[in-house]
């Protein structure tokens, strides 16, 4: 599923929300009703709001495909992590988690127009649909190179992928005429800094992040003239990122319930070990909104939800709400977010 919300948030809007957003110990069905109650307001003043609001392209875009936190999938859960940004006239695909392939085509994306792919840690849930995605974008009508970047792992994953294919890869550039797939995806390796683009509009930077035991994991930070967006990758709470996405138009950053952690090791067999690592790797969403807060970001969305699909948890009554730390951070939660710059 997915709903609309404007990234911009203009400061008349952010002082109501701010104003009809509960206490810290509250819990509301914010996705829902707080949302509600702000399209109200933005409706009976639009001229006034309108007129403190800048007037972005309009092909700009983030679509957010997959929101769950970890590989396994559920009926009628949300897909595992990936994300489309559509800023500055290209097209990146930020992690490929299983379900991107179909999430980019749901959100009218043309395969064989991949522009950019971007893998932020090699953990299943960011990596495992990326082969396939490559391999459907070819078999769509893929004739230009598409740019890879991330960690250096990567390389051999493409290489494991295009042997475990050769037979398919091979036999239909014989008998369809295709170009071949091996020349088309190039990988660069992904570091701390500007990521080389060769794009005078658009920059992308990385942080490396907490997230252990895995060391070759990114923060990324796209941004034009007038749009800029953080997504955090996954991270332990990481005060570092507050400064890398200082006065960023959106953060998306990775977020987890602490109840939901006891649930998670309750119904698993390793759990004990589970929870060592939850812990030391991940933010509780309380800490995600102090990242937020002293990066003074315009707003704040949810993301690699843990726990996402568990009975008990859906966004429903007793589900993932928000819980504020503050009063004064506009934030959502993805299952699956979509939100468009008009």
């Amino acid at each position: 599923m997915s709903f609309m919300f404007e990234t911009r948030f203009p400061q008349q809007l952010s002082e109501f929300a701010a104003k009809e957003a509960p206490l810290q110990d509250d819990y509301i069905d914010c996705w829902d009703s707080l949302e509600k109650k702000i399209r109200r307001y933005a409706r009976r003043n639009l001229e006034q709001i309108m007129s403190e609001t800048k007037s972005p392209a309009p092909e700009d875009r983030l679509v957010i495909l997959g929101s769950k936190g970890g590989p396994a999938i559920r009926p009628g859960g949300p897909s595992p992590t990936s994300s489309l940004i559509e800023i500055g006239g290209r097209r990146c695909v930020v992690d490929c988690g299983l379900g991107v392939t179909r999430g980019l085509v749901e959100a009218g994306v043309v395969l064989k127009d991949l522009d950019l792919v971007f893998v932020t840690h090699m953990h299943s849930d960011h990596v495992l649909e990326l082969g396939p995605l490559l391999h459907t974008a070819w078999t769509t009508g893929l004739a230009r190179p598409v740019k890879v970047y991330g960690p250096a792992d990567l390389a051999q994953y493409w290489d494991g992928f295009l042997k475990s294919m050769r037979y398919d890869i091979d036999l239909r550039i014989e008998d369809e005429g295709r170009p071949d797939l091996r020349s088309l995806v190039e990988i660069h390796l992904l570091g701390e800094g500007n990521v080389p683009l060769g794009d005078d509009t658009l920059t992308v930077r990385a942080l490396r992040v907490d997230h252990p035991p895995v060391t070759d994991c990114f923060a990324l930070r796209f941004e034009t003239a007038d749009w800029s967006v953080v997504f955090s990758s996954d991270t332990a709470y990481f005060p570092p990122l507050a400064e890398f996405a200082k006065g960023c138009d959106l953060l998306i950053h990775e977020a987890m319930l602490e109840r939901g952690v006891d649930r998670i090791v309750e119904i698993t067999g390793n759990g004990e070990r589970l929870r060592e690592h939850l812990l030391a790797s991940h933010t509780m969403a309380p800490d995600a909104a102090r990242i937020a807060t002293a990066a003074g970001t315009k707003m704040l969305v949810l993301n690699h939800l843990i726990p996402a699909d568990l009975p008990g948890f859906e966004k429903k009554k007793n589900g993932w709400r928000r819980q504020r730390p503050s009063r004064e951070k506009p934030s959502s939660a993805g299952t699956d977010w979509r939100s468009k710059r008009s």
